[in-house]
């Protein structure tokens, strides 16, 4: 989960002072104070930090929060505003031509995952925008560089223009752009060479391909592990390429998150996506507010949603919930239901962003493995087995030779075809269920159909309760 760390200490501050019927000036103070250790340490710019600081505490010390019935929570509210604004209000879009062809040029250093997020913005507006895309790879100084676009091409099925190591990279996008026009690509992406570090060669180059592309955006890659350095390589590109968004990348690693928290504030230059993963499709458009509620463990819905409604139609959805209300959910359906899951990201990444679980679920040890020993097992059976999961219920022989054919164990198989039924079971109660129970359920005043409360063990111990099948 992005900003991990800096989510946790800020949550455990708040913590503090929500659920009390009074604070007072020390109580905020104090927890200001550890807002702003949290935030230096997550490698924030330290003005910053002090004005975002500053003004918290200015509002927080205010007559609505001092005469609210729950001030904890209003200072929440505030927290969460301050930190919209410091990352930029709202999400702000890629700049596209509305016909005709238009022109992305990706600049950062090296190592910031540019050629990989060039792939990415391909696959991502190819899908969402419907744009036939073109690749042109003008990084002709990293080894591989134009080896690792055309492969990302052959996996997107996205064209690639290339000309070797041996020709001039203002040449290979002049070239391009012409290729493009004739053969009727309304979106070019241009992968330019990083370096280790700035230097004017670099940036004369790529001032010279800006002058022959006219590009209707230039995006910066931001690691966003580089924290304050971060902000002076986006300030020593904007000045000489007037930058008009950045990607920020590797978002999904133990990142502190100073680089997300400065660039906006610092440079003025917006936070245009995300990358969140090694996965083609793992890059998002950045909302400043659904990442200000991840950072507060309000949870993303919003992004959880747009997630679902990718990998899912409408039709498609109404037809599964027929079988799952009729009880003809099968073996294939649910492999069909793990691949879209797996579509839409990690698990434990889609489970932070549900409200209130983003702390609980830190120390959850998810085996994303287990989905693929899933299809596994799925796959062994026959194609009588998969339309019909009663044939496997109570057949040793039918388990023993699964097994077999899959490489896992016969209690695996065995748990999986009893979680099977208790999932098919749970789903066709809770479809059947009018909306008074469902409203009930929702709001935790009635169980879940199909759980009840787990027996306390006899004996020494006290009983962790819990819930079974």
């Amino acid at each position: 989960m992005p900003f991990e760390s800096l989510s946790e200490k800020i949550q455990y501050s708040l913590r503090k002072l929500t659920g009390r019927g009074k604070v007072n000036e020390k109580d905020i103070e104090d927890a200001m104070r550890e807002i702003r250790v949290s935030l230096l340490e997550a490698d924030v710019n330290y003005k910053i930090v002090k004005e975002f600081i500053n003004g918290v505490k200015e509002l927080a010390l205010g007559e609505r929060v001092m005469k609210s019935l729950t001030p904890g929570d209003q200072v929440v509210k505030i927290v969460y505003e301050e930190l919209v604004k410091l990352m930029g209000d709202a999400a702000v879009p890629i700049n596209l031509k509305k016909s005709g062809m238009s022109v992305v040029l990706v600049v950062g250093l090296q190592g910031s995952g540019k050629t990989t997020h060039v792939g990415k913005l391909a696959n991502y507006l190819r899908k969402n925008n419907k744009l036939k895309p073109l690749m042109i790879a003008a990084d002709i100084y990293r080894p591989a560089a134009i080896n690792q676009l055309v492969t990302l091409g052959k996996q997107l099925d996205v064209e690639v223009f290339q000309m070797g190591i041996l020709t001039k990279p203002q040449v290979i996008v002049k070239k391009g752009l012409e290729y493009a026009k004739e053969n009727g690509f309304n979106l070019v992406l241009i992968d330019t060479a990083g370096r280790l570090a700035i230097d004017e060669p670099l940036m004369q180059e790529l001032v010279e391909i800006k002058a022959i592309s006219n590009p209707d955006e230039i995006l910066l890659t931001v690691d966003a592990m580089t924290g304050q350095d971060a902000v002076n390589v986006a300030k020593t590109f904007h000045d000489k390429l007037n930058i008009t968004g950045c990607l920020l990348t590797k978002l999904d690693s133990d990142t502190r998150g100073g680089a997300a928290l400065s660039i906006r504030y610092m440079t003025q230059i917006p936070i245009k996506f995300t990358g969140l993963g090694e996965k083609m499709d793992e890059i998002d458009v950045f909302h400043p507010d659904r990442m200000a509620k991840r950072i507060l463990g309000m949870g993303d819905v919003l992004t959880l949603i747009e997630k679902a409604q990718a990998s899912y139609d409408e039709d498609e959805a109404m037809k599964m919930a027929e079988k799952f209300q009729a009880g003809r959910f099968t073996y294939n359906d649910f492999l069909d239901q793990i691949r879209k899951i797996k579509k839409m990201g990690s698990l434990k990444g889609l489970l932070g962003m549900i409200p209130g679980l983003g702390s609980q679920i830190k120390n959850l040890n998810i085996d994303e493995k287990k989905f693929v020993y899933i299809e596994a097992i799925i796959g062994s059976m026959t194609k009588e087995e998969r339309n019909n999961p009663d044939l496997i219920t109570k057949s040793h022989s039918r388990k023993t030779r699964i097994s077999n054919g899959s490489g896992r164990s016969y209690q695996e198989i065995n748990q999986l075809t009893k979680q099977f039924e208790q999932m098919r079971s749970q789903m066709k109660t809770l479809m059947s269920m009018d909306e008074d129970q469902m409203e009930k359920v929702s709001k935790g005043k009635a169980p879940m159909p199909g759980f009840q409360p787990a027996k306390p063990k006899k004996g020494k111990g006290k009983n962790k309760g819990g819930f079974r099948f």
